[in-house]
């Protein structure tokens, strides 16, 4: 089993840089990977079309990059993708849309081993990241152990019972969602939605368990940072496009008027 290497970051206590994105194109996390700033890629699958083989092939993209690999998956079909992410390769899942800490509590079993010791229902199973060849023996289910479980917490279930939330075992990190948040409990575009990001993160830093930021640029991190968190994925490629062709589109725009 190769070592997961955000795993081995979250054990020796640094900092850790992510980025997102939709594509399915290996070469983008062959190119992150290539700058040396990065730990790991976020694909956002939650919001991208994607078969398994994409899976695959990610995975081998970020172990030339020298990198990790995360996943972003849906509440349904959670269980499928994300086993079948890991048993790619994927070294960190993220969940989105629990409910409540039930859901939650749930939730993380998925990415944890069948074991006794562990309670969780990712069982043996002869994918990539076995070789193809069966597990079930210690050293799988310390892989599987090993996998970075994140949840999203963006909905007012798991703001209301967000302490039975952090204290779930096997769950490493959360990451705030303001805008399903504002949906699920009609608070958009209110102060609530702001309010309940500051408890949450703020209750998070209290505990073992480790608070993420989405951000879109380094200047956006002082404020987090200022409170303490140190675990940040910035801007998805998508974004980045948009902006650059927004604002050269209208430039050119502006330059052939007239003409």
């Amino acid at each position: 089993m190769k070592p997961n290497k955000l795993r081995a970051l979250l054990n020796d206590d640094k900092p850790t840089i992510g980025t997102r994105i939709y594509s399915s194109w290996p070469t983008l996390i062959e190119m992150v990977g290539g700058t040396g700033h990065f730990d790991y890629v976020e694909f956002v699958s939650e919001y991208s079309p994607f078969d398994l083989y994409d899976l695959d092939n990610l995975s081998r993209a970020a172990e030339v990059a020298g990198i990790s690999m995360m996943i972003k998956v849906e509440q349904e079909p959670r269980g499928y993708l994300g086993g079948r992410a890991l048993g790619s390769g994927f070294e960190s899942i993220l969940f989105s849309d629990c409910r409540d800490a039930a859901d939650a509590r749930e939730t993380v079993k998925l990415a944890r081993p069948d074991t006794p010791e562990d309670d969780g229902r990712f069982g043996a199973v002869a994918r990539r990241f076995t070789a193809g060849a069966y597990g079930g023996d210690l050293s799988y289910a310390q892989a599987v152990r090993d996998v970075v479980v994140a949840l999203m917490i963006e909905k007012g279930g798991t703001v209301d019972e967000l302490d039975e939330v952090l204290a779930i075992p096997g769950l490493d990190m959360i990451q705030w969602g303001p805008s399903d948040y504002g949906m699920n409990t009609g608070k958009a575009g209110t102060p609530g939605v702001n309010e309940a990001r500051d408890y949450v993160y703020k209750t998070a830093l209290a505990t073992d368990v480790i608070p993420r930021a989405e951000i879109n640029t380094a200047d956006d991190a002082k404020r987090w940072l200022d409170i303490g968190v140190r675990h940040f994925c910035m801007a998805a490629e998508v974004g980045i496009l948009q902006q650059w062709w927004r604002a050269n589109g209208d430039n050119m725009r502006k330059a052939l008027e007239g003409k």
